[in-house]
């Protein structure tokens, strides 16, 4: 009766996985994911996405590609509703109906944060520190309610708090660890799937940063790399990655990187990247160079013992408001598209292999 049992499941393992079948589903836990947090606001000034020249939904180029995480930024209050819950829970559920996941970057505040701007919303500007803890509390709640990411940061590139002055770290960590606490308790009341993300910008100081915070309830650390910014040694990256993930036992991700494929230009506002000194040697400005470059951030992560994933940012920023602006685009030569609009060759470094 054994033999006969064994017998069946292998004739049945066998016809399920041969021709016409159903063939066994391997869950995708490796996140290549693409900031389009500008997509709106450019759609909305009639401005069209090409793939091979023709014109294409920018997330359909991307999902074709191997993207499977769409990363989007959230502020509270901000001035034009652009990055505002609305327009980001619109998105949200563009992107899930792509397919994709969606990563959410919660700036705790109306406008950028990053390591030098860290400013509190309009709204709890007056709010004592209680207050201003259960004011985050709430907020959160709200975010889970309304769009229930699939990743979420507790701030962005926060290497020294946020929600100044109450939330600077290094003038008032408790009070940091504080609001992060509240935020990340209130994340898991919401659910038990989404997974909690604390951001830093570069590699020097991160393991200080990540010390801090070492009794916070989250599953990933995010960090930012940028060669202009943070050194041109993916060693010393994947080194700090190692170094982190088995420090602190959490999943690294590249939470932001980018790569000109040019050092020109095309419009008039200034570029962050112009210069050949602020770019690898190693990978030179060209459509081949900045696609090789974004496959030497997978492979560096994918190496790395704790690596699970990177995000490329400002992929979408291209010069929407033509050659003469002085008010659109300081990225366009970084973006994922070029200066036609049309797709750029680094897209598939987005591929599952």
């Amino acid at each position: 009766m054994k033999k006969a049992l064994f017998i069946l499941f292998i004739i049945t393992l066998f016809s399920c996985s041969s021709g016409g079948g159903t063939e066994p589903i391997i869950e995708d836990h490796f996140i290549r994911a693409a900031d389009m947090s500008y997509l709106p606001l450019i759609e909305s000034e009639g401005t069209v996405y090409k793939h091979n020249n023709t014109a294409e939904n920018a997330i359909t180029t991307l999902k074709n590609a191997g993207c499977n995480t769409i990363r989007i930024r959230l502020w509270k209050n901000p001035s034009d509703a652009h990055s505002g819950m609305t327009e980001v829970k619109t998105l949200a559920q563009r992107v899930r109906a792509a397919g994709l996941k969606v990563w959410l970057t919660v700036h705790y505040s109306d406008t950028w944060a990053d390591p030098g701007n860290q400013t509190k919303p309009v709204a709890w500007q007056s709010m004592d520190f209680n207050t201003l803890k259960t004011a985050v509390t709430d907020y959160t709640n709200l975010i889970m309610t309304e769009i229930n990411p699939d990743i979420i940061q507790i701030g962005n590139e926060t290497n020294d708090g946020m929600l100044w002055p109450e939330g600077k770290l290094t003038t008032n960590e408790s009070q940091y660890l504080q609001l992060v606490s509240a935020a990340s308790a209130a994340i898991r009341s919401k659910s038990a799937t989404t997974k909690i993300m604390l951001h830093y910008a570069g590699i020097s100081g991160s393991d200080w940063f990540f010390n801090k915070v070492a009794n916070i309830d989250y599953d990933y650390i995010g960090l930012s790399y940028y060669p202009i910014y943070h050194g041109t040694s993916l060693v010393t990256l994947q080194n700090t990655m190692n170094t982190l993930g088995q420090l602190y036992d959490k999943k690294v991700l590249i939470a932001e990187t980018a790569y000109p494929f040019t050092l020109g230009w095309n419009d008039y506002t200034n570029n962050i990247v112009g210069l050949q000194s602020q770019i690898i040697p190693t990978y030179p400005a060209t459509n081949d160079g900045q696609r090789q470059y974004l496959f030497a951030i997978k492979n560096t992560v994918k190496q790395s013992t704790n690596g699970i994933g990177f995000c490329y940012w400002g992929s979408e920023w291209i010069a929407f408001r033509g050659p003469t602006s002085t008010n659109g685009s300081s990225w366009e030569n970084q973006a994922l598209w070029d200066f036609t609009n049309n797709s750029l060759p680094v897209m598939d470094a987005f591929n599952a292999n």
